[in-house]
């Protein structure tokens, strides 16, 4: 079902799933990666995992959280490979995800260290659109709570595939909840990051 009167216009929704909260201290394990259009339809949709130079091998931080483990990361392919195909997915699309400053936090510094340039310009961030529709915070915005809200599955979370797919679910929602529905309106929402 079409939410915006341009199908044409995509969107990169990606997620990350890190080693820990500080972008100075951790970094990326794995992203995924879903591009829907604006008829909601999945064009593009991948996740990988992401081999760690050698001596971090031992630093996969939360695993009761996020379930990498060490063995998971050693025969991945290594950050250059994953943020080139990432920059792939990105071109040409507006980026989403929950939490955005988080994410593009994280992945901005990986991209610095695999000496690859992200074509992120302006982002629309799901956490933020849901905190616009309830001001006074009654609600839970988590994205759990969302897919609760919007009868959306969440099958594995802190999966960035599954977190990916499950925010790309929730947007077609939130836009319908802000009566957005053109590219226009979209551009009134964005955030420039391409400064950042």
């Amino acid at each position: 079902m079409t939410f915006l009167d341009d199908p044409s216009l995509r969107f990169a929704v990606v997620d990350v799933e890190t080693s820990g909260l500080s972008v100075r201290r951790h970094r990326v394990l794995q992203v995924g990666v879903v591009v829907i259009d604006g008829r909601g339809e999945v064009v593009d949709r991948w996740a990988s995992l992401i081999r760690p130079r050698r001596r971090w091998f031992h630093r996969v931080g939360p695993t009761a959280i996020h379930g990498i483990r060490r063995r998971d990361v050693r025969a991945a392919p290594p950050l250059p490979e994953v943020m080139t195909r990432l920059a792939a997915s990105l071109a040409d699309t507006v980026f989403v995800a929950h939490n955005a400053p988080f994410d593009l936090a994280f992945l901005r510094k990986a991209a610095r260290d695999a000496s690859v340039d992200l074509p992120i310009g302006a982002t629309l961030c799901t956490l933020r659109l849901s905190r616009q529709l309830d001001p006074d915070r009654t609600q839970s915005h988590r994205l759990g709570a969302l897919c609760e809200r919007y009868e959306v599955a969440l099958v594995r979370p802190h999966d960035a595939l599954a977190d990916a797919d499950a925010t790309a679910a929730v947007l077609p929602h939130l836009l319908r909840a802000h009566g957005i529905t053109s590219r226009e309106q979209i551009g009134e929402r964005l955030v420039d990051q391409s400064a950042a």
